[in-house]
């Protein structure tokens, strides 16, 4: 009984540590530097919404503990790509944050259209309790879903609460209460293959965007 004790209160000291770490973690300026040559147009102000838009990403890969998540929006996605990129720097938050390299897949990469309808609907859960949003009965979109549109991002993904408009689910539109009507919790991907790791969305007909892991 002590040894499993001690294994429960381990795992929650690791646990906190990461939720910590992910809290004042801060990009390094240098990958902002380079996301900001694809965004030129971006004020400070937006900058550091898209940088709270992948903090709350990798706080719902926390959350969903190695199952897939997808990620909802286009511009939040080229800071990760951007991340990504250095290797180094990169590498080490993964294992500071997750305990495990959390990979990027693409949408044309997943086993399956299931994954990214599940994984879409992951994250649009996550979000809203990190909001405080009923995810059922939204109130408003939360971060990751409104970025875009807010930022007016060229080849964006939209997501708008009126899906009786109908504009809604065609082009780069969908119809965000629809997910959470699905209510699935299912989410990111890991080294192991079916672990941590998010993953880019391309959509159909829950409503997918950006890029994962």
């Amino acid at each position: 009984m002590l040894v499993i004790a001690a294994i429960i209160l381990y795992r929650k000291w690791i646990g906190n540590s990461r939720q910590q770490f992910l809290e004042q973690f801060r990009m390094p300026d240098a990958v902002v530097g380079r996301f900001l040559q694809k965004h030129p147009g971006l004020s400070s102000a937006q900058e550091e919404l898209v940088r709270e838009g992948l903090q709350q990403y990798f706080q719902i890969c926390q959350r969903a503990r190695g199952r897939f998540v997808s990620m909802p929006s286009q511009v939040v996605d080229d800071l990760w790509h951007d991340f990504i990129l250095f290797t180094h720097h990169y590498r080490n938050f993964c294992d500071k944050a997750f305990g495990r390299f959390l990979h990027h897949t693409p949408v044309e990469a997943m086993s399956s259209p299931h994954l990214a309808t599940a994984g879409i609907r992951r994250t649009w859960f996550h979000a809203c309790r990190i909001e405080g949003i009923d995810p059922k009965q939204p109130k408003r979109l939360p971060l990751l879903f409104a970025l875009d549109a807010q930022l007016g991002i060229a080849q964006g993904f939209f997501y708008t609460l009126n899906c009786a408009n109908p504009a809604t689910s065609s082009g780069n539109t969908f119809c965000a209460s629809s997910i959470g009507c699905g209510g699935s919790d299912s989410g990111c991907a890991g080294d192991a293959g079916g672990g941590d790791g998010g993953g880019d969305s391309g959509d159909g007909g829950s409503g997918c965007g950006g890029g994962g892991d």
